[in-house]
């Protein structure tokens, strides 16, 4: 199962944070770290040195541009987030996610990502809303501030948890044997694009006045689980309502020529 999940930092300032998190993560059994727009040198002295042995770790870490990129192969992405966000998402704690986690790396082509935001602001709304669900470590709300290294170290330590006790889990997060594999992040937003832009061409959603639509609509397919073969009927049914809306404007068109 840990050979499924894969720690993301998103524009991290501090090389020392680098290398904390990569020994944070090989304590625990973990090795796939990735990299999104470091603010800071990676490979130097510095988070060679934090890592304390963990060092291929940090010498095999993945940059990326964008968060898309660096999940865009997982089934199941968890946002680590410490503030309430205006719009409610699926919260986890983090024993609660380490008992999620087995069932959602049971399929063959599962992958699970846990993402960290920016060491001074966090993750931004946009990027919380490409997750399947957040976490939030339950600190001390008089001092609730914790190191990058040291939220990785809580979080991948219940990963590691669920990870030895994983004969007990669901097979999928249905408890049953699923007949197809899960949508991957790619597809997800693939679908959320052509949604968008359906929504827009039958003027059901304004984007100069989104009321939070998408986000909405987000929330409610990432809950969803959506396998391959769902994935393809949504995408067929968006095609179908792409093909009318385009029949209907051409016959509009020459009526109104006629």
């Amino acid at each position: 199962m840990l050979d499924k999940l894969r720690i993301v930092l998103i524009g991290t300032s501090h090389p020392g944070n680098i290398g904390g998190t990569a020994r944070a993560m090989h304590n625990m059994g973990l090795a796939d770290l990735a990299l999104v727009a470091p603010r800071c040198e990676v490979y130097g002295s510095e988070s060679h040195a934090r890592a304390s042995g963990a060092d291929a770790l940090v010498s095999n870490a993945t940059v990326y541009a964008t968060l898309e990129e660096a999940v865009g192969d997982c089934t199941f992405v968890v946002g680590a987030s410490a503030r309430v966000r205006h719009l409610p998402w699926p919260m986890l704690t983090p024993r609660a996610l380490g008992e999620r986690l087995p069932g959602e790396c049971a399929p063959e082509a599962a992958q699970a990502a846990l993402v960290f935001g920016r060491e001074d602001s966090g993750m931004t709304n946009g990027e919380l809303q490409r997750c399947h669900a957040h976490v939030h470590i339950p600190t001390n709300p008089d001092f609730s501030s914790l190191n990058l290294a040291a939220a990785v170290q809580v979080l991948t330590y219940e990963c590691r948890l669920a990870a030895l006790g994983a004969d007990d889990a669901p097979e999928t997060p249905f408890g049953v044997e699923w007949d197809n594999p899960p949508a991957s992040h790619d597809d997800m937003e693939r679908f959320f694009d052509h949604l968008e832009q359906t929504l827009i061409d039958i003027d059901f959603h304004d984007p100069d006045n989104p009321r939070q639509l998408m986000a909405r609509l987000r929330r409610l397919f990432m809950r969803s689980h959506i396998d391959s073969m769902e994935m393809n009927i949504l995408r067929g049914i968006l095609g179908a309502v792409n093909k009318q809306s385009r029949a209907l404007a051409r016959q509009e068109s020459h009526d109104g020529n006629g």
